[in-house]
């Protein structure tokens, strides 16, 4: 499984981006989707996980009410939709995929796409 993530970039603080990661390779069966992000000398942290039919959708608390996700499974991508972007969202942000959001979530399994860089100036 390859995942390619795009649409990062710089923004000031209060704008928009909209994030896609695009799986391709062996993506048979149905299948969890999701963001992480990893800023400079910090953990990767969750930010938000799909599941294939779109009913499980989580966040984390600290995107709620400001980020969006979504996919597209006719495509075989994800989006992530951020509005009113902090510079405290600066960070590299990674697609990741597993069978479940509940796998997703822990990280430990996941495939990860490459990264795409958000940065966020105040």
């Amino acid at each position: 499984v390859q995942l390619q993530a795009s649409g990062g970039g710089l923004v000031q603080a209060g704008d928009s981006l909209r994030l896609s990661c695009a799986a391709s390779g062996r993506t048979f069966g149905t299948y969890a989707m999701g963001w992480f992000r990893q800023a400079p000398g910090q953990e990767r942290e969750f930010v938000a996980a799909i599941s294939w039919g779109g009913a499980t959708i989580v966040y984390a608390d600290s995107v709620k009410g400001r980020f969006t996700i979504s996919r597209d499974n006719a495509k075989n991508t994800v989006y992530l939709q951020m509005n009113d972007l902090e510079p405290e969202d600066a960070a590299v942000y990674y697609c990741a995929l597993n069978a479940q959001t509940r796998q997703l979530r822990t990280g430990a399994t996941n495939y990860w796409g490459q990264g795409t860089q958000v940065t966020v100036s105040s």
